[in-house]
């Protein structure tokens, strides 16, 4: 099995962190090669804690503002590159490629060297567990981004050729994900104490695997055209030819992590009261609670609460989603407002869902999950719509969120580009009871994977391998239940199921970095990304009332290139040092 080379990595900081000690108090003790550094528990701790810090820390910008679901007001973000086709091999950043290919260095001389540090066995083990599964992780985020990338299972030495280095069928590096999963599933336990949550547990180990098996039997990679004449210089063709047993594999997986963590007590997350709105805001905010499978510890993250805070409260008011993302939201009725949109970008209204467009509301909800005045298109919507969204009218800190041009949130207030593009602000993830004035803020968490997305996965595996059966209906219709939404109707079909699948995911996992890898491996993004994206009219309106604010406007023409855009470049410098690594096509 091949393996990539990368650069040696320069451990000085690392071990720094792994005393304990402050960087200007360096001691000489700090200097250490790997044979120290194995030498003692704490060293080596160390070590394995510089791994987990390539984990994600939370939501990637990059990919929701990369996306249909948001837009990103901050200029400098790549994802405007993204939107508008004027990325390239050539950009210095976002270098996953190298950043994950350290990590895996990183995880490789770890499982390399720890059977050295003096430690009692079952601690080991679970280092190792942890480790095999971070390696793995770290390779299926590549894979997610690049498809085809070189295996590396071993750390390699300056005295190697790169020349002999390729990049290994995408259905093999899943095949060793599987495997590196089944290995650490077997070394770790199924929940850690609180001490030592944001470890590696088997759930964590079984979810990743589950999700790594969709993503292959997804359409991107399994048997995709496009890519059939990606073969390296040995006759390997990097992409394999379809193969409907991945739905059997894939759903097999979701489902023994579903009951596996069920029956060590996981389940999904339901407020004291099973409000809804209050059950899926508080999922987001009670850490570590009993559908988490696997949550980064961040700290204090102000940047990103000031990021999704509207200007009046101090914020930037950044993460902007889109017109959109707001009408995927279906009535409290389960049915979906609107059904497409014309020509000009403005929406065709199914008026039977009882939605309007226009006018105002003169009734607070009786959940008080909107107050009475607003606009009659954010009454009535999906309970998750409320814990996800701050909208014109919609109370946040005690008071009604003012976006349109004069008010305390609007534009005319802006200073830069820190102003709300849509209309529309992300409420998810975000702590109602942060007070950045007085630069007061609570510890955030991100959540890597929960059971909720497995039910998903399962739903969508299980569908594309069996049709609507029994088991899809229950637990799409859970996640639903639990959102205060009504079931599915009965009787769908494969295909009509797999759209309200595909729609469910879109609105349960909002923002978590799930919707642009979703749109790609379902190979539906050439549709959804080529599109213009709008927003509510920003320029105007100088009350909650006004109606010239509530006017749909366009705020961005987007460009997706297919299949170029389907996966991200190799960068070209990667090339230059070794041809053997093909470019992806259209790169």
């Amino acid at each position: 099995m091949k393996s990539y080379k990368r650069y040696i990595i320069c451990f000085t900081t690392l071990l720094c962190l792994a005393c304990g000690k402050d960087f200007l108090e360096k001691q000489p003790d700090e200097n250490l090669d790997i044979e120290a550094v194995f030498s003692e528990r704490q060293y080596a701790e160390g070590y394995l804690t510089a791994v987990y810090n390539h984990l994600p820390t939370m939501q990637d910008p990059i990919f929701t503002g990369g996306c249909d679901e948001m837009e990103i007001t901050f200029t400098g973000n790549y994802a405007h590159r993204l939107n508008s086709g004027a990325w390239s091999s050539a950009d210095g950043y976002p270098d996953y490629w190298m950043n994950m290919y350290q990590a895996i260095r990183k995880a490789n001389i770890f499982l390399e060297n720890v059977d050295q540090v003096p430690m009692i066995e079952a601690d080991r083990t679970l280092w190792k567990g942890e480790a095999t599964f971070l390696r793995a992780f770290f390779h299926f985020t590549l894979v997610k981004m690049y498809g085809a990338v070189p295996l590396v299972d071993r750390s390699i030495a300056l005295s190697e050729d790169l020349s002999v280095l390729r990049r290994d069928p995408v259905d093999e590096v899943i095949a060793f994900i599987v495997s590196e999963c089944d290995k650490a599933t077997d070394m770790l336990d199924w929940e850690v104490s609180p001490i030592h949550y944001g470890r590696i547990t088997k759930p964590a180990a079984m979810a990743l695997k589950a999700q790594a098996l969709l993503y292959l039997a997804s359409p991107l990679f399994n048997g995709n055209p496009d890519f059939r004449n990606l073969i390296d210089d040995h006759g390997r063709r990097l992409f394999p030819d379809h193969d409907a047993n991945r739905w059997v594999a894939a759903a097999n997986a979701a489902k023994a992590c579903i009951d596996g963590a069920e029956g060590h007590g996981y389940g999904l997350y339901y407020a004291a009261d099973n409000d809804p709105v209050k059950s899926y805001q508080e999922l987001f905010l009670d850490h570590h609670n009993r559908e988490v499978l696997l949550a980064r510890n961040k700290g204090i993250d102000a940047h990103y609460e000031r990021c999704s805070n509207p200007i009046g409260y101090g914020g930037f008011s950044i993460y902007c989603p889109t017109q959109e993302m707001i009408d995927a939201y279906e009535m409290a009725n389960g049915q979906q407002p609107i059904t497409g949109y014309n020509a000009d970008g403005s929406p065709i209204i199914d008026l039977s869902s009882g939605y309007q467009e226009t006018g105002y509301t003169a009734t607070a909800h009786p959940k008080n999950y909107h107050p009475s005045g607003i606009r009659n298109m954010y009454v009535g919507r999906d309970p998750r719509f409320y814990a996800s969204i701050n909208y014109a009218g919609s109370i946040w800190k005690s008071r009604a969120v003012e976006f349109w041009n004069t008010g305390a949130d609007g534009k005319q207030r802006a200073v830069g580009s820190d102003y709300n593009i849509s209309g529309y602000l992300m409420k998810k993830f975000i702590d109602p009871t942060s007070n950045i004035p007085q630069n007061r803020f609570s510890l955030n968490t991100w959540i890597t994977y929960r059971l909720g997305e497995q039910y998903l996965n399962y739903a969508e595996a299980l569908n594309e391998a069996e049709g609507p059966v029994t088991d899809v209906y229950k637990y799409v219709n859970a996640i639903r239940s639990r959102a205060g939404m009504p079931d599915l109707p009965p009787n769908l079909s494969k295909d009509n199921m797999r759209e309200r699948i595909q729609h469910e995911r879109r609105i349960e996992l909002a923002f978590e970095s799930h919707r642009y890898f979703d749109v790609r491996r379902w190979k539906t993004a050439s549709n959804i990304e080529n599109k213009p994206i709008h927003g509510m009219n920003i320029q105007a309106g100088t009350s909650l009332q006004d109606n010239a604010f509530y006017q749909r406007v366009l705020i961005e023409r987007r460009i997706f290139v297919s299949p170029k855009h389907y996966l991200w470049p190799v960068q070209i410098w990667e090339i230059e040092k070794n041809p053997m690594l093909l470019q992806n096509p259209g790169w």
